[in-house]
This record gives structure tokens, sequence and C-alpha cells, in this order.
């Protein structure tokens, strides 16, 4: 049975305060549950389960001292979805160690939840193990990222800093900056692994930043389209970027 305090604890977490202070965040479905709790990097502190979800479970999981099962009422009470589904857990923040020198992907003022979780899912698709986000992007372990993310969250780090001064610090590697009118990508050859500069949704790349960096880059328009959406831009110029 669910306390009421453990309700209120789970609650608690869409707040970042909380999330941060106790280093972990939530996870939803069938689907990504599982597959955070078969990654080594990331390490399960609650599980919250209908019957038949622990049913399809290995015996294992049922038998440790994280694992708790819950009927449909309860799972309501502690889910963030509208419409719940089979599990909620608590997860320790993954501990990733990106290979250095690979491909990076840097977000400036990313705030849509969304777009920053399949940004992360798609860095996961290209193998990219790395995103450095300005601070004022949304939080990578808010729970609707974490969703969007699926269990990409647990295989890509997600840092926050000051972007105008990590570019200063990072002046050897290459910065493709994202614009509307940059060298086409199709013509743009990527000798080594550099970084990919997004900007926000509505705004672009920052002055501020974009007086940093030197190679701008864009997906030449064919109809009339005013722009494209954050993420669906970032999968279209690193299926270009990296071969």
């Amino acid at each position: 049975m669910v306390t009421k305090n453990q309700v209120k604890y789970i609650q608690s977490l869409s707040h970042k305060k909380q999330r941060d202070e106790d280093g972990v965040f939530i996870a939803e479905g069938p689907k990504i549950v599982r597959e955070l709790m078969q990654l080594d990097q990331v390490k399960p502190r609650e599980v919250y389960g209908t019957l038949d979800w622990w049913e399809s479970q290995p015996t294992s999981w049922r038998q440790q001292p994280w694992a708790v099962e819950v009927n449909e009422e309860e799972l309501q009470r502690l889910s963030f979805l509208t419409t719940p589904n089979q599990v909620v857990a608590i997860f320790n923040k993954p501990v990733i160690h990106p290979h250095p020198g690979g491909w990076q992907i840097m977000l400036d003022g990313i705030q849509d939840p969304g777009n920053l979780g399949t940004i992360i899912r798609i860095a996961d698709w290209f193998g990219i193990q790395q995103v450095v986000c300005s601070p004022d992007s949304a939080d990578a372990y808010n729970p609707k990222v974490v969703q969007s993310s699926m269990a990409s969250i647990g295989r890509v780090e997600v840092d926050y800093t000051d972007l105008v001064q990590y570019v200063v610090d990072h002046a050897h590697r290459v910065f493709y900056a994202a614009t509307l009118d940059g060298q086409p990508i199709k013509e743009v050859k990527a000798s080594r692994p550099g970084v990919l500069v997004i900007g926000n949704e509505s705004k672009g790349i920052r002055p501020e930043l974009m007086q940093k960096l030197s190679h701008f880059i864009t997906i030449p328009r064919q109809g009339e389209a005013e722009s494209l959406n954050a993420a669906v831009a970032t999968g279209i110029i690193l299926s270009h970027l990296i071969t």
C-alpha cells in the first residue's frame, strides 16, 4: 500500500530543487522504466508497478527492497501523466563519462521540455554522449523531458554552463552554428567531431554567443515555412554532419 508520505514525496519531485537535492528523477511507462533498469549507469530507488507489470518482469526485480506493487488507483495518485501506464519509478541520476573529443550538441535557451527530450534522444541515436545547455534551458530531469527522451536520458550527459565561456575555453573545437543564412549543410564537410549549436525556438542563438562562433550552417528552405522545430533541425543537420 502506498502511504500519503510516499505520494507527497513523489509529487515534490515535480520541482527541480527537490530533484537536485536528492539526485533523482521520475520515469513512467513500461518501456522507458524497463530500459532504464537495464542500464548500469542508472540505479532504481523506488519502483511502483501494477501486478500486471511486475508479472512480466524478472523475478529478481520483484524481490528487491525498492519494488512496490500498487493498484490502479494508487498509480493514479503517483503519476504525472493524464493516463498512468503500469509503472512509476524513481531513479538516481545517471553517472555518465562521455568519450573525450566526441561530437557534442550545444543548446542555447531551449526551453520547451519536449524539444529538449527529443534532442537528447536524437543525440543518443547518433552516438553523441554529451549535450551542453545554457542555464535558461529546460531542466533535463523535468518529467516531461524524461518522457520525451525515453531511456536516452540514462545514456547522454546533460550539462548546464555559460555557453560563451564554454566556447572560449574550447577554442580548439569547431562549433557549427545552425542559422537561417549559413552554408548549406550538404556543402559542409566535418573532418573531425565538433559541436552543433542550436538556438532558442523563437529567438535563435543569442548575439553574444554568435559573436564567438565562426562556422554558420543552414538547412536550405524549399517551401514557405518560416522555421523548423529545434529538434527536427537537430536531427536533419546531424544526419549530414555525422557520416
